[in-house]
């Protein structure tokens, strides 16, 4: 299997995610970075689905991260949707070229059947931190002849795994953020690569298709360190290049742990959409988590980051998730917004509410009220609440709201009537 030279004149990032949710906004950020890497030096951008997960991947799911990548401002130049010189884009249309790859390592040695039911496995890594010794797994399969093999499956009704032959040796990268970084292999065990030669895991397919679509720079999220040596000792086994590593910061919630629903924070980005949160808003807003341009500048458009993007802007530390600031910056963008576009934008919460009906109001009336709130407004979902008692004939007030010291009733009657 002959080994294709990366260079670096065809420079090529991908993002990679699995359709098994909404659009998380971790997955969103690593899409900007390597649109923008791609934007800045001049390198093709690839999307591409790794929808091998069978019982949680949807076709609805891969729709909802497209839609919601495009809603941001982010494109590609291949992908499930568009095409390109190295489709399919989806994992699960690519698995004759995985099981090539699979079964290039079981026959030189460097994979293996596993016949190890999941309770032996469960077992002896419960044994092993009894000791205080690392759950790492001794599968004895790779000790097996070819005949005891055979016999296993026949007797076996459900093949357990393919597992790679790990090399007990230590694995040395250079991230481009962080500098080298080092890993005893000895400590992975011999890793489970596929369920069976038609259902890659995930460490092996992405080493395949990062191979197989030329790909030379991997910018993806601080949490996938871990996969990187592994990565690498399979691209070793499979006598074919490893592309450059790039890992971005953690995004971290107040109490610096990694972001999640439990910080009450929302997640998704379709969530922010139905929220009232502008695109403009959210791709400032993510920049700058791990990335800064160095100078007091906060507001930044699609273009101003496409140009003073550079990886050595990167940070190395996790990334603070502050609320407070995505509502500023929000804020920000609605009141620059022009008024007949923020009222279009307003009409879908309005008819939401029940204030107005479809065609019902003229859009001018409802300008004019939406006028008076356009500096208040920090997100569109707010505008019902604000301008609610437009539209009400009876209001419930509190009725010392009216009055004022030393006036009477029939004074403040006779002033309100006047009003």
């Amino acid at each position: 299997m002959s080994s294709k030279k990366i260079t670096t004149e065809n420079m090529r990032v991908r993002m990679a995610p699995s359709p098994t949710g909404p659009l998380h906004i971790g997955t969103a950020r690593t899409a900007l970075f390597n649109f923008l890497f791609a934007k800045k030096y001049n390198a093709k951008f690839i999307l591409r689905t790794e929808d091998t997960d069978k019982e949680r991947s949807r076709p609805e799911y891969e729709e909802g991260i497209i839609n919601g990548l495009h809603w941001l401002g982010i494109d590609w130049d291949e992908g499930p949707d568009k095409g390109g010189p190295f489709k399919p884009y989806r994992q699960s249309q690519r698995i004759e070229i995985y099981k090539k790859y699979i079964e290039k390592l079981l026959v030189e040695k460097n994979a293996y059947w596993c016949f190890c039911s999941q309770e032996e496995i469960e077992a002896f890594k419960q044994e092993r931190l009894s000791m205080g010794k690392p759950p790492i797994y001794k599968c004895h399969c790779s000790e097996m002849t070819e005949q005891e093999m055979l016999e296993k499956q026949k007797t076996k009704k459900e093949i357990g795994a393919i597992r790679f032959k790990t090399p007990k040796i230590e694995v040395t990268f250079f991230d481009l953020i962080r500098g080298k970084i080092t890993y005893d292999a000895s400590l992975f065990g011999d890793m489970v690569i596929a369920k069976n030669l038609d259902e890659p895991l995930y460490n092996f397919a992405c080493v395949v298709d990062d191979f197989e679509m030329e790909i030379t720079h991997v910018i993806r999220g601080e949490d996938h360190i871990s996969n990187t040596p592994k990565q690498i000792l399979l691209a070793l086994a499979l006598e074919i290049e490893s592309p450059k590593f790039l890992h971005l910061p953690l995004i971290l919630g107040p109490d610096k742990a990694k972001l999640s629903k439990r910080h009450g924070t929302i997640t998704s980005i379709e969530d922010y959409k139905k929220q009232g949160y502008l695109p403009e808003a959210l791709i400032n807003f993510i920049a700058f988590l791990g990335w800064n341009p160095g100078g007091k500048e906060e507001i930044f458009l699609m273009d101003a980051l496409e140009k003073d993007f550079s990886i050595e802007k990167i940070q190395k530390s996790g990334a603070i998730f502050n609320a407070q600031k995505l509502d500023f910056l929000n804020g920000y963008f609605i009141r620059k917004m022009p008024l007949e576009k923020l009222t279009e934008l307003c009409l879908p919460y309005l008819i939401e509410a029940g204030l107005i009906n479809r065609g019902e109001e003229e859009v001018s009336k409802i300008a004019s009220i939406v006028a008076l709130y356009q500096e208040r407004l920090k997100k569109l979902s707010e505008i019902s609440d604000l301008i609610d008692f437009f539209f009400k004939e009876n209001l419930e007030y509190e009725k010392n709201l009216l009055t004022w010291k030393g006036a009477g009733e029939s004074e403040i009657l006779s002033h309100l009537t006047i009003c």
